[in-house]
């Protein structure tokens, strides 16, 4: 591996130092977060739930289970409900412990392992979702080894998803269990819908949840709100969207408040997100009510469900590379972001949060950590953990933000990351997968990494990105290779202005989208880099279509419909034009992006004579990089480094 003159850096094999906490869980006094780190002599993911001192001082170990995660307090605050996994390869399974320490009891014992935890407002009942495997498979009910298995008879569109699998033998069904475990678990569902998001009404009679729109009963992409007696009983229509209702929550006055985007047909790429809200009802009828701006506001599913509170509801928003905790009036009429109160989270970004009474609580990511807790009172926020402190003692490079212009006028915004020493730097153009994603402000181990063997990482949020308004995001509309790429070479001149970097010496590399625009710029400004990797990509639309997971209606969304103009936005059509040297990089169990993407390029390359190579992952999927087997990641940091080393090597 590379090896420069620094004293401290990080490394490839430091990713066990990112410990990363999830959401917080919070009642009263008592403050929970599961706490994940990657263990490379297990070659997995472990950690426990941690009790967090809302006063200060060290957090302490809840529980020891191998990896436990996902933590519910009851709403009378005697218990904790959680996911367990034992390290076996087995699926989570729901465990319930008092809330004052002692032995956890098993509630659950699934083939397929249970979803998160929703308590009931009585405590009494926990409901949540788990795949039901059909019999013969899955190790389900006497199932052979996976290679005997039966066929699978598939007839729609939707039938498996990256990183989880076949969906048509496996539908996603609603349980609920007693908490003090009397009883299995019961299924409230059936069909194909793929319920999900469980909320309980106030007077616990029902449950609300998201679903496939009319029960699954066609290829659809739209969600809906379903309300399912909790003692059993046939799902109910709540909300028809306007395109997608997730992650709802019910108020203690009725009103379901929701996450949801409005998109018409086969159209929901780059839309903001919104929050809605509309009167608890059993017909369907009441018409939702969009509090936040279509155009400004784009909330952040990964940043977990909506919080109802005494002043408003709380909600995580994406904006230029942040993702703040704002505030949201009940009351509101499509709100701006402007008017929207600011909590948490300017400069960083909010993993998770939850509140009580008037405290709040928040998982926040920054530039060098990768998460902790934070007590928001007032207008302070008060850091409750240091889980990052390790990985810091190694050395993290502070991002520096880039603003330049496209050649049309368009305003673009970007990070760089600079090594230490004064230079001049190579320089490593890193782009974004998506392509409505975004770099920002929280810790990016591979920046870090690669900054910390000698190279100044540009990341740069084109047009496509998201957290900069609807238009920006949706003006790559069958346009992908034009303001986009615009876009991020700007970015590049930008920080190539500086004195401190190699103007001659820049390599350029991406993943997803970012492997597609990787290909893209090799083709078309190839002249300008030295080197290209290009991970995970998209490199042929015409067989996207018919072999992604989301092909179906993803490249139409993004590309249109006309074979010719699928063909022209492919970089595998210009492979031709390549000549510098190029990686190409995939996951053997890639089903976002087939394998297949990367043989073809990989194919056309070597049959054109340019210098390449390809590296498959066994095993993985799509997400390798953020969530692979810990192993493979510090193996693909290896490989990243060794190429870099020979293409663009940093100088003494």
């Amino acid at each position: 591996m590379l090896t420069v003159g620094y004293g401290r850096r990080v490394r490839p094999e430091d990713i066990q130092l990112l410990t990363a906490p999830g959401a917080p869980a919070l009642r009263g006094d008592l403050l929970l977060v599961g706490v994940s780190t990657p263990d490379l002599e297990a070659d997995a993911y472990r950690g426990g739930l941690h009790r967090v001192p809302l006063a200060g001082g060290p957090a302490a170990e809840f529980t020891r289970g191998y990896r436990d995660l996902a933590p519910a307090v009851s709403p009378d605050g005697s218990r904790v409900a959680f996911l367990r996994a034992d390290g076996k390869g087995s699926s989570p399974q729901l465990w319930v412990i008092p809330a004052t320490g002692g032995e956890a009891r098993r509630l659950t014992d699934l083939p397929l392992g249970a979803g998160a935890p929703v308590w009931s407002p009585d405590s009494t009942r926990l409901a949540f979702t788990a795949r039901v495997p059909e019999p013969g498979r899955y190790g389900f009910d006497g199932a052979p080894d996976a290679a005997a298995e039966a066929p699978r008879r598939i007839t729609n569109l939707d039938f498996r998803i990256d990183d989880v699998g076949f969906l048509v033998d496996r539908p996603s069904q609603l349980f609920v269990v007693d908490a003090d475990g009397d009883g299995l678990p019961r299924a409230l569902t059936t069909g194909m819908a793929e319920p999900c998001d469980p909320a309980w009404t106030p007077d616990g009679a029902h449950l609300v949840v998201s679903a496939k729109r009319d029960w699954g009963v066609a290829d659809t992409l739209n969600t809906d709100l379903y309300a399912v007696p909790a003692d059993g009983g046939s799902p109910v229509l709540v909300v028809r969207s306007e395109g997608t209702a997730d992650l709802p929550v019910v108020t203690a006055d009725n009103i379901v408040v929701y996450f949801g985007e409005a998109f018409p047909g086969t159209s929901p790429v780059a839309r903001n997100l919104g929050l809605w809200a509309v009167p608890f009802g059993l017909d369907g009828a009441a018409a939702p009510r969009r509090l936040t701006d279509q155009e400004t506001v784009d909330c952040e599913r990964a940043a977990g469900r909506p919080v109802v509170t005494g002043a408003g509801v709380l909600v995580g928003v994406r904006n230029r590379g942040a993702v703040e905790l704002r505030r949201v009036s009940p009351d509101a009429d499509r709100a701006t972001l402007s008017e929207l109160a600011l909590i948490a989270g300017e400069q960083a970004q909010v993993k998770g949060f939850a509140a009580d009474g008037d405290r709040i609580v928040c998982t926040l990511s920054t530039w060098d950590s990768a998460g902790d807790v934070v007590l928001v009172s007032g207008d302070e926020t008060v850091q409750l953990t240091d889980y990052s402190a390790p990985l810091r003692a190694k050395g993290l490079r502070q991002p520096v933000e880039i603003k330049g212009s496209s050649p049309d006028g368009y305003a673009t915004h970007g990070w760089l990351v600079l090594p230490e020493g004064e230079g001049p730097h190579p320089v490593l153009l890193s782009v974004h997968g998506g392509p409505f994603m975004y770099y920002g402000w929280g810790l990016f181990d591979e920046a870090q990494v690669y900054a910390a063997a000698g190279y100044a990482v540009v990341l740069p949020n084109p047009r496509g990105s998201a957290g900069y308004g609807e238009s920006h995001g949706r003006a790559i509309i069958e346009a992908m290779g034009t303001v986009d790429a615009d876009d991020v070479l700007s970015v590049l001149d930008a920080a190539l202005e500086r004195p401190d970097l190699d103007a001659t010496r820049v390599g350029v590399m991406g993943g997803s989208y970012g492997g597609w625009m990787t290909g893209w710029l090799a083709s078309h400004h190839g002249e300008r880099f030295t080197a290209a990797w290009s991970e995970r990509a998209v490199n042929a639309w015409d067989s996207f279509v018919g072999t992604s997971d989301i092909g179906w209606w993803f490249a139409e969304a993004y590309c249109g419909t006309d074979p010719e103009a699928l063909l022209a936005s492919s970089p595998l059509t210009h492979a031709d034009k390549i000549t510098i040297p190029f990686a190409v990089v995939h996951s053997e169990h890639d089903w976002r992006c087939p394998v297949e993407q990367a043989q073809r390029m990989y194919v056309a390359l070597k049959r054109n004579g340019v210098e390449t190579e390809l590296l498959l992952f066994p095993g993985e999927g799509h997400e390798l990089t953020r969530s692979g087997k810990p192993n493979h990641r510090r193996q693909r940091f290896d490989a990243v480094l060794d190429w870099w080393n020979r293409h663009l090597p940093v100088k003494p």
